[in-house]
Order: C-alpha cells, then structure tokens, then sequence
C-alpha cells in the first residue's frame, strides 16, 4: 500500500478518493479544528495534525518518514482566498505564499508525486507568476519533477456539479496524463433526487430514513454502504422569504422577480434556483444564494455533500453553518479518486 501525506487537508476529500484506490493517509494537516473533527470521524486509522503549515516542520516529517519507510506521495489545496476570482485577488495576500510551505513538504519527503488543487485564478494572478514558479521550483531544474496542471470542470468527470479548479501534478519516472473527460453528465436531479426534499422543520438532528427509491447509478453508488440519511437538516426561512424564493422556477435568476429585488444583492450569483436538468451550481463555503431546484429553500448539507460526490455514509461534525464551508472547501472524492488511478 502506498503512503500520501494530506497538507491542508480539510474534511479529506481529495485523500478520500486515493484511499478508494489503496492509498494510505500517513498524516492529515490543517489548522481547521471543525474539518478535522470531520477527518477524525471518517478516518480514524489516520494521523492527525492539528497544527499551522509553518510548525508541522522537518520534526515532524522525520518522525512520519522514519515510520511509514517511504512517502509515495503529497496532496493538498492551499487556501485559495487571494487567488479566488470572488474575491479581492491581492497579489500580497499572506496566503498566496503558502504553496512554499508545500514546497518545503515534497523537497522534504521527496514522493513519487504530488497534486496542488486551488481555484482557476491561481493560474492568472499577477501574470501567472505563482504557476511559473511552481514550474521553476517542482520542475526538471528544481526538484526534478515532470509537470502537468489543467483547469478542469468536476462536471465533465462524473460529478453533478460545474466547479473550475486548476490542478498541478507532479511525477518522477512516469508521465501523467489527465482522464478523459466523460461525453454525458450527472444532472442535479439525477444526484439528489432520491432525498426527501419536503423536511420537518422541528427536526433539528437531519437523519432521515431512505423513504423514495434510488433513480440512477450515481444515487446508487452514493447510498452503497449508508443505512440513513445524515446531515439533512432544514433551513427554517422566514415566510417572506420562502414567498420570494417560490416566484423563481426551476433553473431560474433573480431576474424572475421584480426589478425591485435586483438591487438587493449585488453579486451577480444570487437567488438561483439550481437547474435539475444540469449538473449543480458550485458547491462554495456559504450556500445561502442557491437554493434546490424544487424546494423553497437552500440545499441541506447532505444535498451540497451529494453534489461534491461524498458518499452518504461520510459525516460531516461541527455546527451546521461550520459544516457547509467544510464541504465547499473539499474536493471533489470521485475526481481525486479518477487521478489515483492514473497515478
């Protein structure tokens, strides 16, 4: 079995997929105690480290190497939030400098690969200066790997869901190549159907039991190992709310309503209905501008976790709020697992 190491690990999605294909996780990194908990839960046999980037040092990565004999591989998604097309897009944000802190990890153990996952931006800011980099550091003049990166849609590999994020991969000895993307795609309707959709607002825990049939393969292989629904809790909106809500259709834009309520929200993305004929809106860390293409409200936790293709026996811990932006951070684990393969 070939040993990864996870930095910036969040829930674990991206290490989820590899483990689908007989990785093993020998360390789990993030500063994020809420994702970890989630990690924890999922994960168990997993070594956690619950530690800024900065101090999980050489200590550390002696301590792993010297255990696990041999790291095949390092996976993680530096925080995207200056290179975010959504945000401010701050060439000097702290956080763009992180992927060096990965750098020093993968010069340190010295894998057969690695995978850097962030938002399409990344490729762009600045003139593309922080993929140059990458390519001057990682590359055949740096560290000697050979590199590929591609700015990816999750929906053309299997996922219901339209997410552009840019992926780096780096090998030694074999060449990688991305998987081909697939001619057909997951509808919303075809990923979420089967879950109840008409909820109990004084439910407050979100376990439901599987009460309509599963109606595609992707639901069938979602539900393969769960007995219940987990994470399902409602949202309970006002009543002026629920009103606005009910006046946009299925696949439907703010611009259903009246004039009036266009000013509302200036971000250009807000009160969509979800089309349950395409593949879903992005998954992000708030939720509260899109909401399911039938019900008058915003999509569950479990339908955000649907839609990202977390299996429905993965649960998610901490505060609802908390366990939103933890599947909006995650990658999708059926991607990562289609690059496990190739790899």
């Amino acid at each position: 079995m070939k040993n990864i190491i996870d930095l910036f690990c969040g829930v674990g999605g991206l290490s989820y997929g590899f483990k689908n294909k007989n990785y093993r996780v020998a360390a789990a990194v993030d500063y994020w105690k809420d994702a970890l908990l989630t990690y924890k839960y999922n994960s168990p046999e997993t070594e956690i480290f619950n530690n800024d980037i900065k101090e999980f040092n050489n200590k550390f990565l002696d301590k792993i190497i010297k255990k696990n004999k041999k790291i095949d591989g390092v996976i993680g998604g530096p925080p995207c939030q200056g290179f975010s097309t959504v945000g401010t897009r701050d060439v000097n944000d702290k956080r763009n400098h992180l992927y060096l802190e990965f750098y020093r990890t993968v010069k340190k153990t010295n894998p057969s690969f690695f995978i850097i996952e962030n938002v399409s931006g990344f490729l762009n800011l600045s003139n593309g200066i922080f993929i140059e980099d990458i390519i001057k550091r990682f590359g055949k003049k740096g560290l000697g790997y050979e590199i590929n990166y591609k700015l990816i849609n999750s929906s053309s590999y299997g996922v219901p869901q339209n997410r552009k994020r840019v992926f780096i991969i780096g090998t030694k000895n074999k060449t990688f190549q991305f998987p081909k993307e697939e001619k057909t795609f997951v509808s919303t309707y075809e990923a979420i159907s089967d879950l109840d959709f008409k909820l109990n607002s004084k439910k407050g825990n979100g376990v439901y039991k599987y009460t309509r049939k599963s109606i595609s393969n992707y639901q069938k292989k979602m539900r393969k190992n769960a007995n219940k629904i987990i994470n399902h809790e409602n949202t309970n909106h006002e009543e002026q709310t629920i009103n606005v809500i009910s006046k946009i259709k299925d696949g439907g834009t703010i611009h259903d309503l009246d004039k009036k309520y266009w000013e509302i929200r200036k971000y250009n993305k807000t009160f969509q209905r979800m089309n349950s004929r395409l593949p879903s809106l992005t998954i992000d860390t708030g939720h509260r501008n899109y909401f399911h293409y039938k019900a008058n409200r915003i999509p569950t936790v479990r339908e955000c976790a649907r839609l990202q293709s977390f299996p429905d026996d993965f649960v998610f811990k901490g505060s609802k709020t908390s366990q939103y932006k933890q599947v909006g951070n995650a990658v999708p684990p059926l991607l990562s697992e289609l690059f496990a393969k190739n790899l």
